[in-house]
């Protein structure tokens, strides 16, 4: 089987390219004709999702009671992929297939397309080096819409980008004060949604200036922690489980929790969909607004500059934020989070989707803002990013009767 990997970056037009070679004409690449192809991606579970809650019909989960939404990211995949293999099709087109999955999830997932490997073609649309299928012996790359053949891996990865920044980041222009250390804390907190313990005796504290890490395997409660943690779960109520200071239920409101905090998730870039400047997006974030609505002051055009300058976008600082690569997006919306230098800045997931350059570019800042600031970080994350240096790492371990959480140290392993 001619098995092949195609390497993208974040200006390729990956769309056009899988739409064209769904239709068979794409003819850099030698698949015989009238071969049946399929896709697996994060856009063909979407339409699946979409399907069920419209219309109530599962397509893909046929037999099982739960619903294709409520599974994890890994069930989700397995699903999927036994339905395009039940359909006998002759090559599959993998869209970054392990993004999102646990350790467990990718080593299940790869031993199924290892599997299946002497009977279907497989073509690998691959953003990260360290995703790619050892079976496959043939690449390419996909450069906006031209598509070139590659003789070997190396040429993949002849143009990295430079992961250093000039001058320590910028002051905030008032500190927020905050008198004691600690910041966060859960004590033996324990999370059911109905029948189901999703955390059980979870103790946590995050104090001043720490860089964490937050890892577990998918559906291990990471996103119900966070939610507690930014004062949006109900579950936190009658628990003890204190934030900046105050027992949830003792009188604070949800501003008071966010205006101490910087958050970002790849999924927030979805809600900016107006024309706005990339200055004006980046002041935006003293008002936790989406765009800029107010005159910003002299001071605050000033440090949104010394933060431009820093990533190297000053230049193009009044280009529209919609134009902006994938990984410039990212640098920007972090920084968005960072600007006030709130007292806890929490990144979820920050490099999903992302080439290895691009990645590389952010943890390079992330790591960069722990250091210079005494902003406490949290970072994300399913996998062990290269070249990310957090001070400690907390693991929530999955059980039948609830996830449980401890700190660890060791390097996360690669399957």
């Amino acid at each position: 089987m001619q098995h092949w990997a195609v390497f993208i970056t974040n200006d390729s037009n990956k769309s056009r390219f899988v739409h064209n070679l769904l239709a068979a004409i794409v003819s850099e690449l030698p698949l015989p004709k009238n071969y049946k192809g399929a896709l697996f991606s994060k856009l063909a579970l979407e339409r699946f999702m979409d399907e069920e809650n419209r219309h109530g019909t599962k397509i893909i989960t046929q037999g099982t009671q739960q619903s294709l939404r409520s599974m994890s990211s890994g069930e989700q995949k397995k699903a999927l992929l036994n339905h395009l293999f039940e359909k006998n099709n002759d090559y599959i087109i993998l869209d970054n297939p392990f993004d999102n999955l646990d350790l467990e999830s990718q080593k299940k997932l790869f031993n199924d397309l290892k599997d299946k490997a002497d009977q279907i073609v497989f073509i690998q649309i691959i953003s990260r080096k360290v995703d790619l299928l050892p079976f496959i012996t043939n690449f390419a790359s996909l450069s906006k819409e031209k598509l070139s053949i590659l003789q070997n891996l190396d040429e993949a990865f002849s143009a990295e980008k430079n992961s250093h920044f000039h001058g320590r980041i910028p002051p905030p222009l008032e500190p927020i004060e905050f008198p004691y250390n600690l910041l966060i804390k859960l004590k033996d907190i324990t999370v059911r949604f109905g029948d189901k313990t999703v955390l059980k005796n979870i103790n946590w504290e995050i104090n001043k200036g720490e860089f964490w890490q937050l890892i577990g395997k998918n559906g291990s409660g990471k996103t119900t922690i966070l939610s507690m943690i930014t004062g949006e779960n109900p579950k936190g109520y009658g628990q003890e489980l204190f934030l900046f200071g105050r027992k949830k239920g003792s009188g604070e409101s949800i501003w008071d929790i966010k205006q101490k905090i910087g958050y970002f998730t790849p999924a927030m870039t979805d809600k900016f969909a107006g024309y706005h400047s990339i200055e004006n997006m980046l002041i935006s974030g003293f008002n936790d607004s989406i765009g800029l609505y107010m005159k910003p002051t002299e001071a605050q055009l000033r440090l949104a500059k010394e933060w431009l300058m820093l990533i190297n976008l000053w230049e193009i600082k009044d280009s529209l934020f919609h134009d902006l690569s994938m990984g410039q997006k990212r640098l920007v919306m972090t920084i968005r989070a960072m600007i006030k230098h709130p007292l806890l800045l929490i990144l979820d997931e920050p490099t999903a989707g992302l080439d290895d350059a691009s990645s590389k570019l952010l943890v390079s800042l992330v790591n960069k803002i722990a250091k210079e600031s005494n902003t406490a970080t949290l970072f994300v994350s399913h996998r062990k990013e290269p070249g990310l240096e957090p001070d400690l790492v907390y693991e929530l371990q999955s059980h039948e009767e609830g996830s449980t959480g401890k700190v660890v140290t060791q390097k996360l392993p690669r399957f």
